[in-house]
C-alpha cells in the first residue's frame, strides 16, 4: 500500500498529464514479431480517444487491418513452432522470464497508473493500489507453475504404457475490456506466458495506452523472444478477424455477454478455437438482520458496489436487504453517497473519478430514466455532476434506487456504472429465489451473524464465487468465473492452466 505521504507526492506532481500526453504524442503503433509498425494504409480508421475527466484528446488509435491482423498471428505461430527459442527455453528459465516482467511492472507502477487513471478515468489510488501490486504479483505467482503441472500414468489394460502430456496450446488470441486495462490483460498474459504459448493481444481501443506502455517495458528489456507477445489495436473488426483467424488456438475474451456471443457464432463456423469468456454480471448482496456488524457492512457493501465509479463485472449491484434492516442500511447507503466528491482522477480531494466513455455514461443515464419511470424510488444520485470543471468530464453522481421490483430493468441488466438498485425481502427462501433470478451468475454475496445459515444460503446461489460476510475477496490461487450468462471457463488459480495447455495422450507398446 501506498503510504500517504509517498502518494500525496505524486499527486501533487503538476507535470502529470504533460508527461502522458508526451508519451502519448509518440503515436501509438502495433507491435508485431518484436518490433513496432503502423497500421497499415489504405481502409485503417482510427479513433480519436478522449480524457474522460476533461474532454481532451489523448490521442488517434489506429484500426489494424486484416493483414496486420495476419502478421501478428503469423509472428506468433512462428514462435510458438517446438523448434523455436521460446518453446525451447528451460522451465526454470521461463519463471526468471515472468519474474522480471512483474518487476518490470513495479519499476514503473507510477507511469503505468498514471496511463490507467488518464484513460480509463479511475483515481489514481484506485490505479496505483488497486491495479498495480496484482498486475505485478500475478507474474509471480504463474512463474511459480511453470514446472509444477503434471502429466499421468494411466492404468490402461494390456500391458502398454499410456502416459499423458500437457503441452502448449499454442497461439492465444487475447481480448481485454477497458475497465482493467492493464490488470485483467496480465490475468491472460501471465499463464499463457507460464505455460509456453504465444499470443496476439487486443485491447480495447478506449484504453489501450497502458498496455502498450507495458508492452514497451518488455520489448526494451529483451526477456521475450520476437512474436511471443505482439499487440493489435482496433474495435469489433479487429477482434473478429482475430479471433476467426485460422491459426489461433485458443480465445480468451473478457466484456460483455453480447460481444461473448458474437465471438462464439464466428469461432463456430471458422477455427472452433477453444474459448474462455468472462462476461456480465448482476451480482446480489443479500444482508439478513442478524448481520455481526450494520455499519461495518455498509462501509464495505457501498465500498465495493461505487469505487471504480461502479464499472466492474462483479460488482454488487442488487442490494438484497431483510425488511428489518432495510431502512437503517439504505440511509447509510444515502449519506455515503451524498459525501462522494466526483473529480478528476488525480485530486487528492476526488472520490469518484469520470466514467469511462460517453457511451457508458449514457447507459448509466438511460437506466436511471428507466427507474424514474417504473416506480423505483430514487434514494441519491441520478443526474450528472456538472460542478466546477467537471462539466468537461463524464461524471456521474452515485445513484440509489430503493422499493425496485425484481421485474424492474434495474434488477434484471447489467448496467455497468454506478447505479444500485435495492429489494427488500422478508424469509431466506425468498431471498435465495430472488437471487437467483437473473441471466448472469458471476458472483454474490451473504452476511449473516448465523453462520450455518450463511453457509445454507451460500450453496443454494446459482454464482460461480459466494463471498460469506466479506463481499469481494480474490486470490491468484482461487478460480474467478461465472455461471449462466456470465461465461464460460475460469481464470486465475490452477484452473486457468488447463485452457492454457493441450493434453497429449501418448501409448508405448509392450515389446
Amino acid at each position: 500500500m501506498t503510504d500517504a505521504e509517498t502518494l500525496a507526492a505524486i499527486y501533487r506532481r503538476a507535470d502529470r498529464r504533460a508527461w502522458a500526453t508526451g508519451w502519448l504524442e509518440q503515436g501509438a503503433e502495433l507491435y508485431i514479431d518484436g518490433g513496432w509498425r503502423p497500421a497499415t494504409a489504405p481502409g485503417t480508421g482510427a479513433l480519436a480517444r478522449h480524457d474522460p475527466a476533461t474532454g481532451v484528446v489523448l490521442g488517434l488509435v489506429p484500426e489494424a487491418s486484416p493483414g496486420d491482423v495476419d502478421a501478428a498471428v503469423t509472428a506468433a505461430r512462428r514462435a510458438a513452432n517446438p523448434e523455436s527459442a521460446w518453446r525451447r527455453m528451460a522451465r526454470r528459465e521461463r519463471a526468471r522470464v515472468l519474474r522480471s516482467i512483474g518487476q518490470l511492472v513495479r519499476d514503473h507502477a507510477d507511469e503505468l497508473a498514471t496511463l490507467i487513471s488518464l484513460e480509463n478515468g479511475k483515481l489514481l489510488g484506485e490505479s496505483l493500489d488497486g491495479d498495480m501490486p496484482d498486475t505485478a504479483d500475478i507474474f509471480d505467482y504463474y512463474a511459480g507453475w511453470t514446472d509444477k503441472l503434471y502429466g499421468e500414468t494411466v492404468p490402461v489394460e494390456g500391458g502398454a504404457l499410456n502416459y499423458t502430456v500437457p503441452e502448449p496450446i499454442g497461439v492465444c488470441a487475447l481480448l481485454v475490456p477497458w475497465n482493467f486495462p492493464l490488470l485483467l490483460a496480465t490475468w491472460k498474459i501471465a499463464p499463457a506466458l507460464a505455460m509456453g504459448n504465444t499470443m496476439v493481444v487486443k485491447p480495447s481501443p478506449y484504453t489501450p495506452f497502458s498496455l502498450l506502455r507495458f508492452t514497451d517495458l518488455v520489448h526494451q528489456s529483451g526477456l521475450l523472444p520476437a512474436g511471443v507477445l505482439n499487440v493489435v489495436l482496433g474495435d469489433a473488426d479487429t477482434g473478429q478477424a482475430l479471433t476467426t483467424h485460422p491459426d489461433v488456438d485458443k480465445i480468451s475474451f473478457t466484456g460483455s455477454t453480447g460481444v461473448g456471443r458474437a465471438i462464439l457464432h464466428g469461432v463456430a463456423d471458422t477455427n472452433l478455437a477453444p474459448i474462455t469468456l468472462e462476461l456480465g454480471g448482476k451480482s446480489p448482496n443479500i444482508v439478513f438482520d442478524d448481520v455481526a456488524d450494520l455499519e461495518a457492512c455498509i462501509d464495505r457493501s457501498f465500498q465495493l458496489m461505487f469505487s471504480q465509479k461502479g464499472e466492474k463485472c462483479s460488482e454488487p449491484t442488487r442490494f438484497l436487504l431483510q425488511r428489518g434492516i432495510h431502512d437503517a442500511f439504505v440511509e447509510g447507503l444515502v449519506d455515503r453517497a451524498e459525501a462522494v466528491v466526483c473529480g478528476d482522477p488525480f485530486d487528492p480531494a476526488s472520490t469518484q473519478g469520470p466514467q469511462c466513455t460517453q457511451a457508458q455514461l449514457d447507459r448509466c443515464l438511460h437506466y436511471i430514466a428507466i427507474g424514474r419511470d417504473d416506480g423505483s424510488r430514487l434514494r441519491a444520485g441520478g443526474e450528472r455532476d456538472t460542478a466546477g470543471t467537471n462539466d468537461a468530464g463524464l461524471y456521474l453522481r452515485p445513484t440509489i434506487f430503493d422499493r425496485v421490483e425484481p421485474t424492474s430493468a434495474l434488477a434484471r441488466d447489467e448496467v455497468f456504472g454506478p447505479v444500485l438498485a435495492v429489494l427488500a425481502f422478508d424469509t431466506e427462501r425468498q431471498a435465495v429465489t430472488m437471487a437467483n433470478d437473473t441471466d448472469y451468475g458471476l458472483a454474490a454475496g451473504v452476511y449473516s451473524g448465523d453462520l450455518s445459515r450463511a453457509r445454507r444460503v451460500a450453496d443454494r446461489l446459482d454464482a460461480g464465487q459466494v463471498f460469506v460476510n466479506r463481499y469481494g475477496q480474490y486470490d491468484f490461487a482461487s478460480p474467478f468465473g461465472g455461471f449462466k450468462r456470465s461465461g464460460w471457463g475460469k481464470e486465475m488459480g490452477m484452473h486457468s492452466l488447463a485452457s492454457y495447455t493441450r493434453t497429449k495422450s501418448i501409448w508405448i507398446a509392450e515389446d
